[in-house]
């Protein structure tokens, strides 16, 4: 009786059996590379997870510029007209030396609250013996001494432009004195030239 039990169980474990091993052989062919939790190949050879790929990141860009911060394409070289040029050592020297000239001159008329472009201009050239630009001829050589003043950019909320005045000085063939004054703050620093303002700050946006 123990004998014929034993050939019975042995007949209907093999088949039993041979389903299992097909089971578990299936089930390791499902994994794919790619698969959700399957680590992939780089084309160096080396793994990484699902968290390293790109596609993983909140909306981010693929493709960031050197040195740019927020992430946005094309943003330096729409920014290009905002970044002032070289200057030499010796121009950086001299519109540094400008600069101190001009800062006390800023800080007076700031005290008494004179940031209007005529005002500023009127005592920059009067003072300091700058060349105002507005009373010269159109010429394209700029090597030092010239002055150029002009109201602030953009316009207030009633559509009036700023109170303040920007300046501009041209200290040798590439170095200037850009400045701003209004009735919150005034500034005076050295700088090489803007391409397409010169000595002013160039405007916001393009």
């Amino acid at each position: 009786m123990a004998t014929s039990t034993y050939t019975a169980l042995r007949r209907t474990s093999l088949p039993a059996l041979l389903l299992c091993t097909a089971a578990v052989l299936t089930a390791c062919g499902d994994e794919r590379p790619g698969a959700a939790g399957a680590p992939t190949a780089r084309d160096d050879g080396t793994a990484t997870s699902p968290g390293d790929s790109p596609s993983a990141s909140t909306g981010a860009s693929p493709y960031v510029e050197p040195g740019v911060i927020d992430g946005a394409p094309h943003n330096r070289e729409n920014n290009a007209y905002r970044r002032p040029g070289e200057m030499s050592a010796s121009g950086h020297t001299d519109a540094r030396a400008e600069a101190a000239r001009m800062e006390p001159v800023l800080k007076r008329l700031w005290k008494a609250g004179k940031w209007d472009p005529d005002s500023v201009r009127a005592e920059l050239v009067g003072k300091l013996g700058y060349k105002d630009l507005e009373r010269m001829s159109g010429s394209a050589e700029l090597h030092g001494g010239e002055l150029r003043v002009q109201a602030m950019h953009g316009e207030t909320e009633d559509g009036l432009t700023p109170e303040g005045a920007l300046i501009g000085l041209y200290v040798g063939d590439d170095a200037c004195v850009t400045a701003h004054i209004q009735k919150s703050d005034y500034e005076a620093q050295a700088n090489g030239r803007f391409p397409e303002t010169g000595c002013i700050t160039p405007p916001t946006g393009h």
